[in-house]
């Protein structure tokens, strides 16, 4: 038998030292999140600092706010990628300085495929067990893709990440470098939603069946949807991300995993993110099991089951049912993540149904989110051919199956008020409405 605790000891080193093995030029990247670890990346900045090191380019996925690589000085030395723009670099987007990888969430693998240009992979592990086994606990997400193709790995043990079970282990023999570093996992809070959020969750539950299977995406509508569920007999859950409101679901009993017709049993998961709830719920828990996005994402394994329900935001909605969720009219503020994964699945899925949901209004309903036509430059997110429900806090606009015509009848009736008569003007000079 082999002695993997002498090859952690001979490959365990600093993260100044594994920085100080990246080259000029090197593509690099983290897997989503949680999996980014800190004292790599930071000792990376600080050689690039010291003028040691210049044209890394370092692709990341929901980035942090407090790594220094994002400050304005290092763009030119660090070239930053973002393929979903977190709270720590959507400012870098919106001002240019970090560039955007366009992508479904299911894709990312298969965009590290086509590249074939990931020279540095460096990760967040939870620590080492007697087999040589770290396991990438909080998320499964693009990474296994990426250790495939990673010429060169290290990865940053923290004994914090919870140890999960599925496919996201890698082994010491696979890794060159080894640092630790037991920083506490970042945390989403928990809000509570609002009440126009509970008006939008309750309505979406009227259409969830006893052992339906759910995906749900983040904020305060996924938040009141898991609240207005708790009576909800064995549901079922399938979803890219696990966080606060599918636990709560959990442990009140709804989900049971027991009427899905793939991974019967188990709570399914390709990234973690939410308060220390969701970690400690996670830690070796064998209900659990996380999978990588091509799986998880896979329109097609969506599709495999009957019932299933996708919830997902978005951003604003025009007459034809384009749905925008991840830009400001040309400024980007999230990425397309696995929304449109989750809308085409549940189109193949018998008895399924997809609800995106969007407060009816922004500014202070200074601004309505239903349209005539999405603002300039808006990134079209779901297509209007696969768009299924619209929610906001005034009911459901159910568009599959629809004209164009009966498509803006149904969005102008779930509009803030005040603006559907403006919105009916609109739609008459556009001659949809005569």
């Amino acid at each position: 038998m082999r002695n993997y605790e002498e090859s952690y000891k001979a490959k365990l080193t600093t993260a100044e030292d594994i920085a100080s093995r990246i080259q000029n030029g090197d593509v690099c990247a983290s897997p989503i999140c949680m999996g980014e670890p800190y004292s790599i990346v930071q000792a990376l900045a600080k050689r690039v600092s010291d003028h040691k090191v210049e044209n890394v380019q370092l692709h990341g996925t929901l980035t942090m706010p407090g790594k220094d690589y994002l400050a304005p000085e290092f763009q030119g030395s660090i070239q930053c990628v973002s393929w979903f723009f977190g709270a720590g670099s959507r400012k870098g987007g919106q001002t240019g300085k970090i560039d955007y990888m366009p992508s479904n969430y299911s894709d990312y693998p298969m965009i590290w495929n086509l590249r074939q240009n990931l020279d540095v992979l460096f990760m967040v592990v939870s620590p080492m067990d007697k087999h040589g086994y770290f396991s990438m606990g909080a998320y499964a997400g693009e990474a296994i893709g990426m250790v495939r193709l990673a010429k060169h790995i290290y990865i940053e043990v923290n004994e914090n990440m919870p140890r999960t079970y599925g496919e996201n282990f890698i082994h010491i023999s696979q890794v060159e470098g080894i640092c630790e570093y037991n920083a506490p996992l970042i945390e989403l809070p928990d809000t509570q939603p609002n009440e126009l959020e509970k008006k939008m969750g309750g309505y979406i539950a009227e259409f969830v069946p006893n052992g339906a299977t759910i995906q749900l995406g983040i904020g305060g509508v996924s938040g009141a949807i898991g609240q207005a569920l708790v009576d909800k007999k064995d549901l079922g859950i399938h979803t890219e991300m696990l966080s606060d409101s599918i636990v709560d679901l959990i442990e009140a009993g709804a989900v049971t995993n027991s009427s899905k017709s793939i991974y019967r049993g188990m709570t399914v998961s390709s990234f973690c993110l939410g308060t220390k709830k969701v970690y400690d719920f996670i830690d070796q828990n064998p209900g659990v099991c996380m999978l990588p996005v091509d799986y998880v994402n896979n329109p097609y394994i969506i599709g495999q089951m009957d019932d299933f329900i996708s919830v997902n935001a978005g951003l604003e909605v025009d007459f034809l049912g384009q749905v925008c969720a991840e830009s400001i009219g040309p400024m980007p503020f999230s990425g397309s993540g696995g929304q449109f994964d989750y809308v085409k699945g549940v189109k193949i899925s018998k008895g399924g149904r997809s609800f995106i949901a969007m407060n009816s209004t922004a500014k202070n309903d200074t601004i309505s989110k239903i349209k005539p036509m999405l603002t300039q430059g808006a990134a079209v997110t779901t297509h209007k051919n696969e768009v299924d429900c619209i929610v906001t806090e005034y009911g459901i606009a159910m568009l599959k199956g629809k004209t164009m015509r009966e498509r803006t009848k149904e969005l102008i009736s779930i509009a803030h008020p005040k603006f559907r008569e403006e919105l009916t003007f609109e739609a008459k000079k556009l001659n949809i409405l005569i």
